[in-house]
């Protein structure tokens, strides 16, 4: 019973962080395609708030991962490549969170330097990360 909340609370909380690392770079996109300063401001104010909104999501979704881990696949971590491969890729995520942390702090100083078309792509990477996350954890295939 303890593994079904505990994956639940986790997927609760993935859930929520992903929303965030969704929408953060989309607003980045507007962000860098506009020139009025009163919508600049606002952009600034959702980066900051829809940022500091989300990390402790992604704590949460550590937590409660990790905790799983602990419990009942610790044994298993040296055989199975699926949550090897799932790490790295969590990995990758946190470095993208942080990363979306510099971007507010960039877009708050006025000094982007990227176009909107950069964003674009930036704005992928957690989908392409989540489309193998998530059928590695689900079907364990390696």
């Amino acid at each position: 019973m303890l593994l079904l909340w505990l994956k639940a609370l986790h997927l609760i909380f993935m859930v929520a962080w992903f929303a965030g690392l969704f929408y953060l770079p989309r607003l980045f996109v507007n962000h860098a395609m506009t020139e009025d300063a009163n919508t600049s401001e606002h952009f600034k104010m959702m980066e900051r708030k829809l940022y500091k909104f989300t990390t402790p999501w992604m704590v949460l979704t550590f937590v409660f991962g990790f905790w799983m881990l602990y419990e009942y696949a610790w044994a298993a971590w040296g055989h199975a490549l699926w949550l090897q491969i799932k790490l790295v890729l969590l990995a990758v995520l946190v470095v993208f969170h942080f990363w979306c942390g510099h971007l507010v702090k960039v877009f708050a100083n006025d000094d982007n330097r990227h176009s909107h078309k950069w964003y674009r792509v930036f704005n992928e990477v957690p989908a392409l990360v989540m489309f193998i996350m998530i059928p590695l954890a689900v079907l364990k295939p390696i």
